[in-house]
């Protein structure tokens, strides 16, 4: 086997550190065939569908592919910008501030970057560019609050897989969930009180995060804990009792039972029990994209006011606000204590080239 070097590289290069943003990732177009090839490799991962593999490939290709690319493509143009989706515009803006902050304090020693998991840019691509800058410590943080296998460990996956392939492997951390993180609490009550102060507030306040199959938190994934969790000390901050808020679970696909309760038949069944008022938040998004814009504000919207709803109003995500920049920054800060950000020194940097000389001398 062949181990890859970064292009360009020479030993003489000063080491940089390398703080690498992920999130899941959008298809490049809202058309029926770029959909087509991002829900292929979305929908192949093992870690998302817990399947058999050969039974799975079937019904994936010979089913979902055929008809599930072209409803999804109406959806994403629903929300599409010139500039592409909301979720890759509002990660390369948390990207963008995270750079200034990092790079106000470190200069250029410290390299900030962001990959998505499924599409471009491709974790696989920005790895190389990372590795192409002399990053030699590196500091990963996929922008899901909750952990689950599903998406935090899907992002390690694809990491590991590439460091495999890789001639020289930075010192490495990977930061793999954050739901009780003060920062990040404290960023999403200030969000919504300030939605709340403004716009005024609803009878109750939903907090719907992205849900998984039942099968795997019982299997052993986190990931409903954390999100309860997160829920219970954000309303804590808020200072709401169990009347005033809910947490319930969206998107869920295919048969099976996902975690419950769901948001959709919720917001059917709220009208009914005399609540006729929402305000509605996503916390275990970091931006919004398809599932807060189209599916939240929109479809789950019309249930809501179809239902006998008078007001539902939702609340963005944090999206690149100066309080979750502050969260993330801080997390990110953290995380790279103990290390000597910034290049070598001017000395080893000479005994480096001393080396490499010496060595090429001998040849």
């Amino acid at each position: 086997m062949h181990y890859q070097g970064p292009s360009g590289f020479h030993h003489q290069q000063p080491d940089r550190t390398g703080v690498l943003i992920t999130n899941l990732g959008t298809p490049d177009a809202p058309t029926t065939k770029a959909l087509r090839r991002y829900l292929r490799e979305f929908l192949s991962d093992p870690r998302v569908v817990e399947f058999p593999r050969m039974l799975w490939w079937l019904i994936l290709n010979g089913v979902i592919l055929r008809i599930r690319p072209s409803r999804s493509a109406a959806a994403y143009r629903k929300v599409w910008k010139p500039e592409g989706s909301p979720l890759l515009l509002h990660t390369a803006d948390q990207c963008e501030k995270l750079r200034e902050r990092l790079q106000a304090r470190y200069g250029d020693k410290v390299v900030v970057a962001f990959a998505m998991r499924y599409g471009s840019p491709s974790i696989n691509s920005v790895l190389e560019d990372l590795q192409r800058a002399g990053v030699r410590k590196l500091v990963v943080l996929p922008l899901y609050p909750q952990y689950s296998g599903s998406t935090s460990g899907s992002t390690f996956d694809a990491i590991a897989a590439d460091f495999t392939r890789r001639r020289w492997l930075p010192d490495f951390r990977f930061i793999s969930h954050y739901p009780d993180y003060p920062s990040y609490i404290e960023a999403m009550a200030k969000h919504i009180e300030a939605f709340r102060k403004e716009h005024g507030a609803g009878e109750k306040l939903i907090l719907s995060y992205h849900g998984v199959p039942k099968k795997y938190l019982l299997r052993g994934d986190p990931y409903h804990c954390e999100c309860f969790k997160t829920s219970r000390l954000l309303a804590a901050r808020l200072g709401l009792n169990e009347d005033q808020y809910m947490t319930t679970f969206q998107s869920r696909f295919g048969r099976e039972e996902w975690l419950q309760p769901y948001t959709d038949e919720t917001l059917k069944a709220l009208p009914s029990e005399g609540t006729k008022s929402i305000d509605v938040f996503c916390p275990g998004f970091s931006a919004d994209c398809l599932e807060t814009i189209e599916e939240i504000n929109e479809e789950n919207r019309d249930y809501f006011m179809e239902a006998g709803g008078e007001q539902f109003q939702y609340i963005s995500a944090l999206n690149a606000e100066e309080p979750h920049i502050d969260a993330l920054e801080q997390l990110i800060e953290e995380n790279l204590k103990g290390w000597t950000v910034g290049p070598t020194s001017s000395e080893a940097l000479m005994e480096r080239d001393r080396r490499a000389k010496a060595m090429g001398a001998e040849r």
